[in-house]
């Protein structure tokens, strides 16, 4: 059998598996894509005081030049940095820790462990934002009261501590998640290995940060490149504590700018901050994909 028919054969093995994927890719992901960066480059051009009709017209790039000046969307952006700056290397931290620990042999409980770290994940984000509203409202919440009782005033609300309200809303959701995922990777980490170390006298803590981390590498390079991407989509949180937080903005985060602009009919403006944000995302994952690739070399 030639190379070629092997090829096609195993192409032809391989098609059931690759093709549904392929489609919901192209469905859920390069259509939706290729339409808004279509709908980015017309705006909606509105005679009069808006009753003469509207007619839709090539914009080119104008709304992208609009976008890099809108300093509500600007601002958005900012936030989630600030977010993400504070929070990511927090809760990956925990979280390796915990997965450290889950692997050790001397834990007991394990499954226990894991299925507890996994919980709040399992809550939907509306309901923890619900649930992390009630302890941050000043007037129900226990943590203020119990911080009031030792003479400390303190609010989870006001516009210095929402960042970190919602970054602790993020790591308490988020946290056993990214656990359970390093710790399969430690799983799949040769017993070989782990005894090798052992014999040349590398055990405890040591082995942890010498041994197994660097085997787990693409596992928490994968986790920081989605905890980068979550953190930019981030919108449950921060529209659920709007009931108890009135002073937060309704562009608060990037997702919630865009959804302001749908919700007052600009959609091509809508599509070009999704562009926008979009093309952000891919960049930072890139570069971190890049500066991971160096570090290796």
């Amino acid at each position: 059998m030639t190379t070629q028919r092997r090829r096609l054969r195993e192409l032809r093995r391989a098609a059931p598996f690759v093709l549904p994927f392929l489609l919901l890719f192209v469905v859920v992901y390069l259509i939706p894509t290729a339409y808004s960066l279509e709908q980015s480059l017309f705006s909606v051009k509105r005679s009069g005081l808006g009753l003469g009709g509207s007619k839709t017209v090539f914009a080119g790039f104008d709304n992208y030049v609009e976008v890099f000046h809108d300093a509500d969307f600007l601002a958005s952006l900012g936030r989630v940095a600030f977010v993400g700056v504070i929070q990511v290397p927090v809760m990956l931290g925990i979280a390796l820790v915990l997965a450290l620990l889950l692997d050790s042999a001397a834990v007991k409980g394990g499954r226990f462990f894991r299925l507890a770290y996994f919980v709040p994940y399992g809550l939907p984000g509306v309901i923890a934002g619900l649930v992390w509203s009630f302890l941050y409202a000043p007037s129900l919440s226990p943590i203020t009261r119990a911080l009031d009782s030792v003479g400390v005033h303190a609010s989870f609300v006001t516009d210095a501590a929402l960042p970190f309200s919602i970054a602790n809303i993020l790591t308490w959701a988020w946290t056993g998640y990214n656990t359970i995922l390093l710790y399969a990777a430690l799983q799949a980490i040769p017993e070989e290995t782990m005894e090798a170390a052992a014999m040349d006298g590398c055990t405890g803590w040591r082995a942890a940060w010498l041994i197994k981390v660097p085997q787990i590498r693409p596992a928490l390079l994968m986790t920081l490149v989605f905890s980068i991407i979550g953190t930019f989509q981030l919108y449950n949180e921060p529209a659920t504590m709007k009931s108890v937080a009135p002073n937060l903005s309704s562009t608060y985060t990037p997702i919630m700018a865009t959804l302001r602009s749908v919700s007052s009919n600009n959609f091509n403006y809508a599509a070009t901050q999704s562009v926008v944000l979009g093309a952000l995302i891919c960049v930072l994952s890139v570069a971190v994909f890049r500066a991971s690739a160096k570090r290796t070399d």
